[in-house]
């Protein structure tokens, strides 16, 4: 692999200020790392969502997320993702040993409506494209009304949308 063609824009709207803010409230953060491939930005071609070929792309988990991960989930605090990328690599690395490991891999995770999530409670995330891989994703975390719900919001308000633009905050309850 050569590395991500594109920056994992979820986490553009964190600045150190916000971090710093952030864990002045006691909020732990961590790291992962996944290299984003072009399939990302593939839409689906096929009419059944189960016969999608998902593209593969090489992810890190280190251990001190890994460790930090373990605990949180020991202690039954709640764990949220900062984007699509994050989650990914969260739920492949928990696929793979039912708990969170220090690990690297390539992963080819579809993550779609009817899922069974392991790692996270929610998720922020950019807009993303119809018919991507991706709506199918948040789709899958936070159901598909409030979805498509949230969207027609953001068309009202004119929200910005794709990698750079406006995010959201979904979660599973």
């Amino acid at each position: 692999y050569r590395g991500s063609v594109a920056a994992p824009t979820a986490g553009l709207h964190f600045t150190e200020q916000v971090f710093e803010k952030i864990r002045e409230k006691g909020v732990d953060t961590a790291y992962v790392t996944l290299h984003v491939g072009l399939g990302t930005f593939r839409p689906m071609d096929t009419e059944n969502i189960e016969e999608h070929v998902m593209h593969s792309e090489v992810y890190y988990m280190p251990k001190e997320t890994a460790d930090a991960l373990n605990l949180a989930k020991q202690e039954g605090r709640r764990i949220f993702a900062i984007g699509t990328t994050s989650v990914r690599t969260m739920e492949t690395v928990w696929n793979r040993f039912s708990r969170f490991e220090e690990c690297s891999g390539e992963t080819s995770i579809f993550i779609y409506p009817g899922y069974q999530w392991h790692t996270i409670d929610g998720m922020l995330t950019n807009f993303h494209l119809p018919k991507s891989t991706l709506i199918m994703m948040i789709c899958s975390l936070a159901g598909k009304d409030l979805v498509f719900r949230a969207y027609q919001e953001a068309v009202r308000e004119r929200y910005r949308f794709f990698s750079f633009g406006d995010c959201m905050l979904l979660t599973n309850d």
